[in-house]
């Protein structure tokens, strides 16, 4: 069991009771917390928010059979960071290549929606990934929660870095945080997130990582 992911984690009683509702109707849903999907030393890191019902929650892999994985995947093969376009099942041969895909919430929560101490008790998961994994250059944050959660593992005052599309943030030791509108159904179909908008973000942030040497460390 990795130090950043306990995949019997109950901490949060809301959490826990839904997960086990959800499982009681849809038995063959994973209905756990969900890992990162991706090599533990990628120079990309990118932060959803939390599993989707019928999604990860489902496949126990992020964004594997969301609504929202259909244009992050395509678009990270787009740019040479996954070896294929569409991901459906954990099972499937898709990896990510330099990239690594976490959530700020691991579990499913109600409506989407994790309480504030819920997002506060799992960073603790999310602050230990970005101790553990050295070579992170860039952080990808999808919206405004996964934002406040990077910065809240950094310690740094939300204030001083506002979440906005396509904003970036130097948050030291070589790396930056890069926000994004999340890849929802609802703000692709509302056209708040055009694909070529998305895909801007995503092509920034790989070159970000790529620039980094290849035996970059954070010293963390």
């Amino acid at each position: 069991m990795s130090k950043t992911f306990d995949i019997s984690c109950r901490r949060c009683p809301r959490l826990a009771a839904f997960l086990d509702s959800v499982k009681a109707v849809h038995p063959d849903y994973s209905c756990k917390p969900v890992p990162p999907f991706g090599a533990a030393d990628a120079r990309l890191l990118i932060v959803g928010l939390a599993p989707g019902k019928h999604g990860a929650n489902r496949s126990g892999r992020p964004f594997t059979g969301d609504h929202a994985g259909i244009l992050l995947y395509a678009t990270l093969f787009k740019f040479g960071l996954a070896t294929a376009a569409v991901s459906t099942a954990a099972s499937d041969a898709l990896r990510l290549l330099d990239a690594r895909i976490t959530n700020a919430v691991k579990c499913l929560p109600p409506d989407n929606k994790p309480l504030p101490l819920e997002i506060k008790t799992c960073n603790e998961f999310l602050r230990a990934e970005l101790v553990g994994s050295r070579r992170i250059r860039a952080i990808r944050a999808l919206g405004a929660v996964a934002h406040e959660a990077v910065l809240r593992a950094y310690a740094v005052p939300g204030k001083q870095h506002r979440f906005a599309h396509g904003a970036e943030h130097a948050l030291g030791e070589g790396r930056t945080l890069i926000d994004s509108y999340h890849c929802s159904r609802y703000n692709t179909q509302t056209r708040r997130l055009t694909t070529a908008m998305f895909e801007a973000v995503v092509e920034r942030a790989r070159n970000i990582a790529a620039a980094a040497p290849a035996d970059a460390g954070s010293g963390r």
